[in-house]
């Protein structure tokens, strides 16, 4: 899910370098609706993750 931000991210940056204003602000908001959503998930899994070793 983080690769799908980073992409998101270029692809935002490519487009507002050639003027593309709204496909840019779409893909940035997309790249960080992804990212909190990796957030979430790592810290769950962080979490819920854990083992008891005892």
């Amino acid at each position: 899910m983080l690769r799908w931000t980073v992409i998101f991210v270029i692809l935002a940056i490519v487009a507002a370098v050639f003027g593309f204003g709204g496909i840019a602000a779409g893909a940035a908001s997309i790249a960080k609706v992804l990212f909190f959503i990796f957030l979430v998930l790592f810290v769950l899994s962080l979490i819920f993750g854990r083992k008891k070793i005892l």
